[in-house]
């Protein structure tokens, strides 16, 4: 059975197999989707395909809605050539429940799949065609937090950026830069209103994604690329919104174990590919049952139903309090806090750490004992069962196969949302931060992971991240076994207001993080020993 148009038709094997086929003409709806797109969506990896991609199937097969989604990648452009086109943008949804059922269905929802590649004419103007429909109401936007950032730790344009801003909208190259560029091409085409959605982990992200676009169009303007009416177009939300949300879908890599027994049930080239970027990717998408979506309702130019799959529609500040409930306190800083341990102690799969009581007890330091007391109740959804959910049977779910290795890439990038969000509301409430341990023990914890050699000597690979040489090269000094050898490499990185939101020194916890990862240094078999100390 093959994962295209023609290989779903063959309906008899699907079904023998256990794979849900879509209830509603895909192809009928790809051609209304090109004709009169509705949803665009920038950055189509693995959470976009299973829980965007699942949100808009659900609205199909319910008659709610009728056209898909337009799929645009403007950072692996790979993606698109590998995954989307060999498989006529079809997508194979893989749910995994913990007590070891799965649920899989072929979507359908993904209807058109574009690089944003100004070299390539036809796809470029394509993708200007589509900005310019009247009829598109939403993009949206899963791009990572660091797809956001403009700028370094120095407060310096990434190079990538400065080029961007240097060469104009028509020679656009990254995600921000590309965006602008086509709310040009539809300012330029009448001005018709839109929203732009980021459903990224990061706090106040549709502000994130706004103060980008608008810096963005700044720098345009300085040097005559666009003209006022643009910059006042794009800086009134009337007319461009950017609407807060809060997503949460564990989606860990595909699995060459569900490959496998796809494979074994009859579907074709099923296994996972690497891109020249480091995707790793594969033609289905393997993820848990749970997902939250909440959205602040502000779209100029309508939007889908999305209420009627599952989605929170909502006002800003309820937006704003469950962000902050999950990215800084009930599981992003969760993550960030086992993820590095899990690599220095050992661990793989992250289910496999959270067995080990020592980790449990870190993480319920860090969420009940020190999140929840600072954690804003946003009303739907209650921060203390989602905070039960995800240790006593999210984390733990042992068919996600989600790795250790995972929860520390981009870590750089998330520190402040994760860490500092919670370190300021210490600092609001008591005047300073002495009391936290666990988030302290965290960030020492990442800084140890930075040194690439376990807790038993044994060198690991570091996790993806913009920051890491940068990071690595003021931590090269330090000796694992010579505690002296930490001087004032920290300094640098613990005092950066642009890494953590606040000076860490001036919150009152430098000190101690600088001792927990001298203590941590010690020697081999220390980082569990230091753990086991201060969490005693």
């Amino acid at each position: 059975m093959e994962l295209t148009w023609s290989g779903i038709e063959k309906k008899e094997g699907w079904e023998k197999a256990g794979i849900m086929l879509p209830g509603y003409d895909g192809k009928a709806v790809s051609e209304a989707t090109k004709k009169a797109p509705v949803w665009v969506h920038f950055g189509i990896g693995n959470i976009f395909r299973i829980f965007l991609g699942g949100i808009a199937d659900s609205l199909l097969e319910q008659g709610e809605l009728d056209r898909g989604i337009t799929c645009v990648e403007t950072f692996d452009l790979d993606v698109v050539d590998q995954i989307y086109t060999p498989y006529d943008n079809l997508a194979l949804s893989v749910i995994l429940h913990g007590d070891g059922r799965q649920d899989r269905k072929v979507l359908a929802s993904l209807s058109e799949a574009l690089k944003a590649q100004y070299t390539n004419s036809a796809a470029w103007n394509r993708l200007k065609e589509i900005f310019r429909a009247k009829s598109l109401q939403m993009v949206s936007l899963t791009i990572t937090e660091k797809g956001y950032a403009l700028k370094n730790a120095d407060n310096m344009f990434f190079d990538f950026v400065e080029k961007d801003i240097e060469n104009g909208p028509e020679k656009a190259v990254s995600a921000m830069a590309v965006v602008t560029a086509m709310l040009l091409e539809r300012y330029q085409d009448g001005g018709a209103p839109l929203a732009l959605v980021s459903m990224d982990n990061c706090s106040q992200n549709g502000e994130k994604l706004r103060e980008s676009v608008l810096t963005m169009t700044s720098e345009w303007k300085k040097r005559g690329f666009v003209d006022d009416g643009f910059m006042r177009y794009v800086s009134d939300e009337a007319k461009i919104s950017f609407p807060w949300t809060m997503i949460d879908k564990i989606t860990p890599r595909p699995a060459e174990k569900i490959a496998e027994e796809l494979e074994a049930a009859g579907v074709e080239n099923m296994r996972p590919v690497t891109t020249s970027k480091r995707t790793y990717i594969a033609p289905f998408v393997n993820a848990e049952a749970p997902q939250y979506l909440v959205i602040e309702d502000h779209f100029p130019n309508g939007r889908p139903p999305l209420e009627k799959a599952g989605v929170y529609m909502t006002d800003r500040d309820t937006v704003n309090k469950s962000e902050r409930m999950k990215v800084t306190v009930c599981l992003n800083p969760i993550h960030t806090a086992l993820g590095p341990y899990g690599c220095l102690l050992g661990y793989d799969l992250f289910s496999d750490e959270m067995k080990d009581p020592d980790m449990i007890k870190l993480a319920e330091t860090v969420g009940y004992k020190e999140g929840m007391e600072v954690v804003p109740d946003p009303g739907i959804i209650s921060p203390k069962a989602f905070l039960d959910e995800c240790l006593k049977e999210r984390f733990p779910n042992p068919y996600l196969g989600d790795t250790c290795q995972r929860l520390c890439t981009d870590s750089s990038q998330g520190l402040g949302v994760r860490f500092g969000v919670t370190v300021r509301s210490y600092v609001e409430k008591y005047g300073d931060a002495k009391r936290l341990l666990g988030i302290p023990m965290a960030i020492a914890g990442w800084l140890r992971y930075l040194l690439g050699v376990d807790d038993q000597g044994r060198p690991y690979s570091l996790a993806p991240d913009p920051m890491v040489e940068e990071m690595q090269k003021q931590l090269s000094t330090i000796v694992i076994g010579d505690p002296f050898s930490l001087t004032d490499q920290l300094k640098w990185i613990l005092s950066n207001e642009n890494v953590f939101y606040i000076n860490l020194y001036t919150a009152g916890i430098g000190e101690r993080i600088e001792e927990i990862f001298r203590e941590e240094i010690k020697g081999f078999g220390a980082v569990r020993k230091t753990v086991q100390k201060y969490l005693a």
